[in-house]
């Protein structure tokens, strides 16, 4: 039974080390394959005899990589089929487990191959020091592999299968939840859409009902996590670190800034992010008519509707409406990366649609062997799927321009804060073509509709970032504590938005961010993209064919250079600060007020 929405894909190169029949996911059948190429690293005599085994663990990586990949998906598309959770599972705890200390014995391998045939090679000439390759093609792949070696230790690996298993219990429970609203089951992704009913009353009941759900299950939501936090600090322990987030940096493998830059973004998205978030708010508090009211506060079910009070936006009915306009809006943007969308379609790479049973969130995934890449969201027809499937897109077009690339690290691992900016900046100059959804009218209004969204997410950010930096330098907090750090956040960067009567929800509202629970510190990334981003779409008004050709350029590079270089190649600049986050915030209002 094939739970994937594609079928059986090609490898993009054939080959020539994993067999072809491979059972990749018993453990027997691969184990053999580390134990040659651990004899054979003693063999390797020359640079490039370490590169050819080094092409060879590349390739095992990527084909073990894919067939986790496949797994993943059946189980996130099929959360409540029995059969795909049984095979995700079978990986994270019988493949996993034994593959992560071969992984690193394979690392510890080539470090001292690569320091030895280094060594040879300068006595052999006069101990004339010649470019070492590690300086410039490896450069990135040994300092990871040197950083993946000084913080592996093999009683974390149980640990770390253990974590997987809770990130699971966190998405299986995210994708049960469901209410009957007007006599219909509804997910909470589909109850979305009336957040932006004109009728408040209206909007108020779905609001309340989605809220009194998620409070039915606090208790199990802080299960999960109070037991996560408790892996995830015994980790960082064994590893020799005093608390998670110092760990967490480090494996990360965020070499170009500290806790410390990631505070001044907090501080800056505070001090120039703000007060126009407080602006929007206040322009929406009276466009609502809330000012004539008595108390005349928005709400927290006044902050998806327009603020016209206009019927929710409707780019499509069905799914594949979705797909056809999307694809449309990248005819006219991109040859290239249209026929990259295109090829996606053909392949079946695409799950979009909302249904009971299916994860929550969007996502793109690597098919590493096939080196394709995989689109995941969950559709219902608001505005927000188009930007999604956008940024989705943007994923996709990265993997797509790295698949020439062979070694498997650099194709399939760019650091996550240029990830970001490839999907970011993709929602951006997407949106110039919006009209392929929408009328003239409603177009601007989408836009409209996106660039307050960029303005309002910067606060969220911060907001998710600094509470995990809370959570994981206060070892032993109660549940009671967490709440109150969570509030002093909100305080800080939720604008001016009444909750009164409803202050358990508001406590509890990062129950609903899925990367708290699964992947841990993994958020500012997006503040530190979308600043990325913003500079391409300005750069892209300064001369539109410049700013694309930058963009794929940069997204060809995959992961193999360091990620200021990455957005040097992007024509960005790698900041955060105030001084960075002012012109953007400036250009993102002024564009506001031309729409």
């Amino acid at each position: 039974m094939n739970l994937l929405p594609f079928g059986k894909l090609p490898a993009y190169k054939p080959r020539k080390f994993v067999p072809p029949t491979i059972d990749l996911g018993d453990w027997p059948q691969i184990a053999p394959l580390f134990d040659q190429l651990e004899t054979r690293a003693a063999q390797c005599q020359s640079a490039a005899d370490l590169e050819r085994w080094l092409l060879d663990w590349s390739e095992l990586a990527a084909a073990l990589d894919e067939e986790s990949s496949r797994r993943y998906i059946a189980m996130t598309c099929h959360t409540d089929n029995a059969e795909a959770e049984k095979a995700y599972l079978h990986f994270v705890e019988n493949v996993d487990p034994q593959l992560k200390p071969r992984q690193f014995a394979l690392e510890k391998i080539y470090i001292r191959r690569r320091d030895e045939l280094h060594e040879s090679q300068t006595e052999n000439n006069n101990g004339t020091r010649e470019a070492h390759p590690s300086e410039n093609r490896y450069f990135v792949f040994d300092r990871d592999v040197k950083n993946h070696v000084e913080l592996f230790r093999p009683e974390n690996v149980a640990l770390e299968t253990g974590d997987a298993k809770l990130c699971q219990q966190y998405q299986k429970l995210t994708g049960s939840l469901t209410v009957n609203f007007h006599g219909d089951e509804k997910t909470l992704v589909q109850m979305g859409r009336y957040l932006e009913e004109p009728n408040r009353a209206l909007r108020q009941e779905a609001w309340e009902l989605v809220a009194r759900r998620r409070l039915q299950e606090v208790d199990n939501f802080d299960e999960i996590f109070d037991q996560l936090i408790d892996l995830r600090e015994r980790t960082a322990r064994n590893a020799g670190f005093k608390n998670y987030r110092d760990y967490a940096f480090r494996r990360l493998g965020r070499f170009d800034y500290t806790p410390e830059d990631c505070t001044r973004f907090h501080d800056a998205v505070a001090r120039e992010v703000m007060p126009a978030v407080r602006e929007l708010q206040a322009a929406r508090r009276h466009q609502l008519g809330l000012d004539k009211l008595h108390p005349g506060h928005l709400r927290p079910w006044d902050l998806a509707v327009d603020p016209q009070n206009r019927p929710p936006l409707k780019p499509f009915g069905q799914v594949g409406e979705m797909v056809s306009r999307t694809q449309k809006i990248f005819d006219r943007l991109d040859g290239e990366l249209a026929g990259g969308f295109r090829q996606m379609q053909d392949l079946r790479l695409l799950d979009l649609d909302n249904r009971k049973g299916k994860a929550p969130g969007g996502y793109q995934q690597n098919l590493a062997e096939a080196r394709v890449p995989f689109i995941f969201m969950n559709a219902i027809g608001q505005q927000r799927d188009v930007e999604t499937i956008l940024h989705e897109a943007g994923h996709a077009f990265h993997a797509l321009a790295a698949r020439d690339e062979d070694l498997h690290t650099y194709r399939n691992s760019p650091p996550i804060e240029f990830c970001e900016v490839a999907s970011m900046s993709m929602e951006l100059l997407g949106n110039e073509f919006i009209e392929e959804f929408y009328s003239a009218a409603d177009a601007n209004r989408a836009r409209r509709v996106h660039l307050e969204g960029i303005i309002g997410i910067f606060p969220w950010i911060a907001t998710v970032d600094a509470f995990q930096h809370w959570i994981y330098t206060h070892p032993g907090h109660s549940r009671a504590e967490r709440a109150a750090a969570w509030l002093e956040l909100m305080d800080r960067f939720g604008g001016d938005v009444d909750w009164s009567g409803y202050e358990a929800a508001r406590a509890n509202l990062w129950h609903r961010q899925l990367h708290i629970f699964t992947h841990p510190f993994y958020y500012v990334e997006y503040g530190i993209a979308q600043l990325g981003a913003l500079q391409v779409w300005a750069n892209s008004k300064r001369d539109k064919v410049k700013a694309l050709a930058d963009y794929k350029k940069s997204l060809a590079l995959g992961g193999s250079r360091p990620l200021p270089e990455l957005f040097q190649a992007a024509g960005c600049k790698f900041q955060f600060d105030a001084a960075a986050i002012r012109p953007l915030i400036q250009l993102a209002r002024e564009e506001l007020k031309k729409l």
